[in-house]
């Protein structure tokens, strides 16, 4: 196993809630200031001439900017969404509370999705630890857990995601043989490969506030140039091993053959006798065809 730890900056802020009100109270006052505001110019103008329009459409003009402004302020925020506030470049809080919410109106607000995600690597060709070079992909579940380290800490954090699971999956299976029987191998030990990956690439993103929830090998093969060779190899163990199994259980038939003809006194066997009857009957068990069988019409010994 990779014992390799990955060291990422230390992060510099963490989320905090940032103030918000309910929305809706503040769109009736929006309306009411404008609607103030509204009655206030019409008031003005049919007072007629002098101090009184002055007054009515200064007034109005005040009540309306100030509905407007308070208008500016709300924030509709859908399920598993959140918004980063920041007021003249300063982080002011994050606010995850969905519905119609209500911000201070010169906050800038930027829409972060904390909803899970996949992301599927292409097919990376790479060499495992034995030098052979193979095709290999994975798919990557993942969500945003801190947004304002996924906004600032970060250019990008979708893109930093696809970058670090690329650089993940490459040294995952630079780290490993493709296919080996006596050590950790990428085929034969799929579970602990990908939570060996999930960990990594969870070291990768922390810095961005991003959670790996899951990872996965979709696509794991020897590249074209060396495949029909090593398909060649594993056909050659397959073969080794039935004929080692073939072997064992031809062995013992004829042990219990030979130990039935003596416990029954079927017949007497010299020693070789016994040796030719050992030949013939793993001749038989072990040819990968049919036995041809010889009729003896002498005796034993011709």
């Amino acid at each position: 196993m990779t014992n390799a730890k990955v060291e990422m900056p230390r992060p510099q802020i963490s989320e905090r809630t940032g103030r918000n009100l309910n929305g809706w109270p503040m769109l009736g006052l929006a309306l009411l200031l404008v609607a103030a505001g509204v009655a206030a110019i019409v008031a003005g103008i049919a007072a007629g001439e002098g101090a009184a329009l002055g007054t009515g459409i200064a007034a109005g003009a005040v009540l309306v900017v100030a509905g407007a402004a308070v208008a500016a302020g709300l924030t509709p925020i859908a399920p598993n969404e959140a918004r980063v506030l920041q007021v003249l470049g300063r982080y002011a809080g994050t606010v995850r509370t969905d519905g119609l919410r209500w911000v201070n109106p010169i906050t800038e607000r930027r829409r972060v999705s904390t909803r899970i995600r996949n992301h599927e690597t292409g097919h990376a060709k790479v060499n495992d630890l034995d030098g052979n070079p193979i095709e290999i992909s994975a798919v990557v579940v993942w969500q945003v857990r801190d947004t304002a380290r996924a906004v600032f800490e970060v250019d990008d954090f979708v893109e930093f995601v696809a970058f670090q699971t690329e650089a993940a999956v490459r040294h995952i299976a630079g780290s490993f043989p493709y296919d080996a029987a006596d050590r950790t191998s990428l085929r034969d030990n799929a579970d602990e490969i990908t939570a060996m990956m999930s960990e990594e690439l969870s070291q990768r993103v922390a810095s961005a506030g991003v959670a790996i929830i899951e990872s996965r090998i979709t696509r794991l093969a020897y590249a074209p140039e060396i495949a029909q060779a090593m398909l060649r190899r594993q056909q050659a163990g397959a073969v080794v091993a039935a004929r080692q199994r073939i072997v064992e259980g031809a062995v013992g038939m004829v042990q219990l053959a030979l130990d039935r003809l003596d416990r029954q006194n079927v017949v007497e066997l010299d020693e070789e006798r016994k040796a030719a009857m050992v030949s013939n009957l793993l001749v038989v068990l072990c040819a990968d065809r049919d036995a041809q069988p010889v009729v003896n019409t002498g005796t034993l010994y011709q």
